[in-house]
């Protein structure tokens, strides 16, 4: 990502306005002007391309972005759980948890923690709260392109959701145990999940983009492409930030970099950079770790001066035995069949990528798992967050505690790994082995042009 670095003209790409890239085969194809509440899907592999929402642009997600910060706000002096035994209370905060697993040596898990439960929310909604106040001025200002790039990075390390169910299952391992009293920080906790999935849901990141001209901040030409056949792919590249399509005069190579993009200041690159080669070194690192994630005991629970290691199955045994159904199978998914499916289904991807031989509809199934795969990533980090809370609450010396052991360490960077493997890998990769971006400009190899042709239109004229 580009922040600071200087930004350059590119005399050698114009815009090609009405296009647009599908993030998940890298198909180039018309972007018809939508009306609120319409969808566009990719023709050729069915993922969603663009969204128009029918709330308001600024004031819908303004108003969800300033009522989480208030609960945000109210949060993070609030108390969420008290746990009574023998008349001895202990109250558990937001931030409590972090705390404890710092205490008890695990000060990277405490870091992590912290970041996703209690720092990259504030972050987010503040970043949210800014981005729409620049976007409501009559000419966005140049500050604001750079931080809509950090928000969608950022985005999916606010882990308030994933935290609010690991603050259920940790109530109810601790009914069976005292009296446990939920307080305001739950109540608030919900709300604030439940805002921040409207701000979001209302939030159109196109209709953000489209709200400024680019031609007329910065000097680069226009490709008019009406009435005209897309250029061939080769020559194509979108920005993976803000969406908006170039055309070279010559061939672009897949990871050169092409400048700044003139709209949100990103560097622009055709496909990931060492997308392969990243996305195969975290995979196998979670791989490695995924072995001893299991094995281990993740906590004990120690009653007496007598510790009692469980392992994420026993976990899940113990909800189970319960009768918590429910639960029992959210914690089996999301902590053992999550990172198993998660490192099968890029593995597959790599497999596919290397081979280089694919079928149409098996693209577009693997794409599709893509989207799966970084949706569900962050979802893993229920027992990590079980286990803070748990740590931070119970706490009565020789009569009871609960310490977190070394196999929360191996589980918390197999879902780290796994989450880096899969922002890191470019699906569209797959589609570029397997020949399916190579057509148009293999047609126009075989009518008797260069290996690498040029375009004939691309003078360095200004728009």
């Amino acid at each position: 990502m580009s922040f600071t670095r200087q930004e350059s003209e590119q005399p050698h790409l114009k815009i090609v306005e009405g296009v647009h890239e599908c993030a998940g085969c890298g198909l180039f194809q018309h972007f018809p002007p939508l009306k609120p509440g319409h969808v566009l899907t990719c023709a050729r592999c069915g993922e969603t391309m663009a969204r128009r929402r029918k709330t308001d642009e600024i004031g819908g997600p303004l108003i969800f972005c300033l009522a989480s910060l208030a609960l945000y706000i109210v949060l993070l002096v609030s108390p969420l759980l008290t746990i009574n035994v023998y008349g001895r209370e202990s109250t558990v905060s937001l931030y409590r948890g972090p705390m404890e697993l710092a205490r008890q040596g695990f000060g990277g898990i405490s870091i992590l923690v912290l970041l996703a439960s209690v720092l990259m929310p504030g972050i987010v909604l503040c970043l949210m709260a800014v981005i729409l106040y620049g976007a409501s001025r009559r000419e966005m200002p140049l500050w604001v392109r750079p931080l809509m790039a950090w928000y969608e990075r950022l985005r999916p390390w606010s882990m308030i959701e994933v935290f609010v169910i690991g603050v259920l299952v940790a109530y109810t391992k601790l009914v069976d145990l005292a009296l446990v009293t939920l307080q305001p920080g739950v109540f608030l906790l919900g709300g604030l999940m439940l805002l921040m999935a409207a701000m979001d849901s209302t939030f159109d990141v196109e209709m953000i983009w489209h709200h400024r001209s680019v031609q007329q901040r910065r000097k680069l030409g226009v490709y008019q492409i009406e009435n005209r056949i897309i250029p061939p792919e080769k020559h194509m590249l979108s920005c993976h930030a803000c969406g908006m399509s170039f055309v070279a005069r010559h061939v672009v190579d897949d990871e050169r970099d092409m400048g700044d993009c003139p709209r949100c200041g990103q560097i622009l690159r055709r496909r990931k950079r060492n997308g392969l080669r990243a996305a195969l070194s975290f995979l196998l690192a979670a791989l490695i770790f995924y072995i001893p994630a299991n094995l281990l005991p993740v906590m004990a629970f120690i009653r007496m001066g007598h510790g009692h290691p469980s392992t994420i199955i026993s976990g899940v045994i113990q909800l189970w035995q319960s009768d918590l159904y429910f639960l029992a199978l959210l914690v089996l998914f999301a902590s053992i069949t999550v990172p198993v499916l998660k490192i099968v289904l890029l593995g597959l991807m790599i497999i596919c990528q290397y081979r280089g031989k694919a079928s149409l509809a098996g693209l577009r199934r693997l794409t599709r798992l893509y989207k799966l795969v970084v949706v569900i990533g962050r979802w893993s980090m229920i027992d990590v967050f079980m286990i803070s809370i748990l740590a931070a609450v119970v706490r009565f010396g020789i009569m009871a505690s609960v310490e977190a052991e070394p196999g929360v360490v191996f589980f918390a960077m197999v879902v780290v790994l796994t989450i880096f493997a899969a922002d890191l890998y470019d699906p569209r990769c797959m589609w570029d082995a397997a020949g399916y971006n190579q057509e148009s400009f293999d047609r126009a190899s075989q009518k008797g042009e260069s290996d690498k042709p040029a375009l004939q239109d691309m003078e360095p004229e200004k728009a």
